[in-house]
């Protein structure tokens, strides 16, 4: 694995003097980031006593990465972390902090305000319409009021899960000179997965596009989320990392995730479609439902929720009480699951009629 790793190192770093340094570009060297050579790491003139192999692997992950997000990406617009979280953190450290703010539209991700109190940043919210989607002028109006750094538009939106398309993107991207996050961690159970923001990235320098290996990989456990963004924005997110921020086995994991992507996205067709009979089969059961492109929906209202979630429970279905004031977030599951979160329903519904 090493073997085929661009292998980065800060000049810092404990590591031999004669430690050939293959050319890097003019931005890495910026940095005081150098490739060490890797063939050089398995010869017997290489001491591992004086070489921090932590990021050993991580040119190579974020190759892989690239490749598996294709549209002409390579490890310089590629940055990885300990999951979507860490992801986002270090953006906001980077360009959020004292005296700037992020702007996310409600309901929405639940921990975009922790990572703004934790970077100390202002968390500033716009709600959605009543449908739960965007339009372009509603964002553009509220980047006029409220002057953010960082604008977060999550498509397919948790809890919702409804999109945002690219049109809409495109012209907030115009519109605007603040970095926008576009939050794909279910973009691959979309039913276009292709009308992804990562096909806007080559014409928007200000374009962020995060991901996670934690729902269509079924990786949580692994803590990798990266993002997809110009290669000076993944530096900036290089110098505020803390060293060796992500490990080698982690790394290692992904990699090997990465390399049996086809097996282990199987599922996602699946899901999709369990999610899609969702969308048909709770209307039936006399709830609302919000179309999702994501691997959950969301259906209510209700007049008490937590009853409602309670009397599923009590039936031994979990389901998530989360979201706007009335609703619940059920998610497609395996088909004996699904089953019987209907049958628990209907139960539920004619109980609470």
């Amino acid at each position: 694995m090493i073997s085929k790793a661009l292998i980065w190192f800060k000049r810092d770093l404990r590591m031999q003097d004669h430690a050939p340094l293959v050319a890097a570009q003019a931005h890495d060297q910026a940095l005081g980031l150098y490739i060490i050579d890797p063939a050089w790491l398995q010869s017997s003139e290489c001491d591992p006593q004086h070489v921090d192999f932590t990021l050993a692997c991580l040119g190579e992950l974020r190759t892989a990465l690239a490749g598996y997000l294709g549209h002409g990406l390579d490890a310089s617009r590629i940055w990885a972390a300990n999951g979507s979280n860490e992801v986002m953190t270090h953006l906001l450290q980077a360009f959020g902090g004292p005296g700037r703010s992020v702007l996310s539209f409600t309901p929405t991700y639940s921990m975009y305000p922790e990572y703004a109190r934790n970077t100390h940043t202002t968390y500033v919210t716009v709600p959605r319409l009543p449908d739960f989607t965007l339009t372009s002028a509603m964002v553009l109006a509220a980047v006029a009021e409220h002057r953010p750094t960082i604008v977060v538009i999550t498509t397919p939106n948790n809890p919702t899960g409804t999109t945002t398309p690219l049109a809409v993107i495109e012209e907030v991207l115009a519109g605007t000179d603040a970095i926008v996050v576009v939050d794909e961690a279910y973009q691959e159970f979309a039913r276009h997965p292709e009308r992804t923001a990562l096909t806007l990235l080559g014409r928007y320098g200000n374009l962020v596009v995060s991901r996670t290996m934690s729902k269509a990989f079924a990786l949580a456990g692994g803590r990798v989320g990266y993002l997809a963004a110009a290669p000076a924005i993944v530096d900036a997110c290089r110098i505020v990392r803390l060293p060796y921020h992500l490990s080698a086995q982690t790394q290692a994991v992904a990699l090997v995730a990465l390399e049996h992507a086809p097996e282990l996205l199987a599922q996602v067709d699946e899901l999709r479609v369990t999610r899609d009979e969702m969308l048909v089969r709770l209307p039936q059961l006399g709830v609302e439902v919000v179309d999702s492109d994501a691997n959950f929906c969301l259906f209510g209202p209700f007049g008490d929720r937590h009853d409602v979630w309670q009397r599923l429970l009590d039936r031994g279905v979990l389901v998530r009480e989360t979201g706007p004031a009335g609703w619940l977030r059920v998610a497609a599951g395996t088909p004996v699951e699904t089953e019987r979160f209907y049958t628990a329903l209907a139960e539920v519904m004619e109980e609470i009629r």
